[in-house]
């Protein structure tokens, strides 16, 4: 919570000309294709990681070493997908040294998983490289998690482990305080809420 501290007050709720570099905090859920429980399971309400699951925890957090414009808040391997705060302060100037996936300089990276547009969702191909030259942006919340579930898919992938991404993610910008501290609490206690998770496969029989 010290790190939001209101300063990312968004009051407009127009966001169709959103700039997704702009200052603010970004509440993320990316999940995993089909649902499968690549990250491990909840037992006894704690989440224990698979190995792909400390992947995707380890480099989650190793995103502050890359990305100079954010700050991490909460965040949570959950079975099936991850929960997490970003908090972007504005800088556009966001790649430091590299892209986040081991090098790449200035690199924006779209998941491995799929040729998917991270901001529209569309399929990339011939007929819609217009939209691949102006999204993702370089520091853009996009950019930043197209570069995590890229690194992700790579290092399992170069380990011998099954892994695929679901194709789009999920942001909710935060507007104030309570806001934050709701998202902060939900993601806080994702693991012994599992038994009425949306994304537990045993409710949606």
């Amino acid at each position: 919570m010290d790190k939001y501290q209101n300063k990312y007050r968004i009051p407009s709720t127009r966001l169709q000309n959103w700039d997704y570099r702009s200052a603010g905090a970004y509440f993320i859920t990316t999940n995993t294709r089909n649902g499968e429980y690549y990250f491990g399971n909840v037992v006894d309400a704690k989440m224990q990681l698979s190995n792909i699951g400390v992947i995707a925890d380890i480099l989650w957090n190793e995103i502050i070493n890359h990305k100079k414009n954010v700050e991490l808040g909460d965040f949570v391997v959950m079975p099936n997908h991850i929960h997490g705060i970003l908090i972007l302060d504005g800088n556009d100037n966001a790649d430091n040294g590299d892209g986040g996936d081991g090098g790449r300089d200035d690199a924006c990276i779209v998941s491995t998983d799929t040729d998917t547009d991270m901001d529209t969702g569309e399929s990339i191909n011939s007929k819609n490289q217009q939209t691949v030259k102006i999204s993702p942006k370089s520091g853009s919340v996009s950019c930043i998690i197209g570069s995590f579930k890229s690194a992700v898919s790579k290092h399992a992938h170069r380990l011998g482990f099954e892994f695929e991404w679901q194709e789009r993610f999920y942001d909710h910008i935060i507007r104030n305080d309570k806001s934050y501290i709701r998202i902060a609490n939900y993601i806080i206690n994702n693991p012994q809420n599992w038994g009425n998770d949306k994304f537990n496969k045993m409710n949606q029989k």
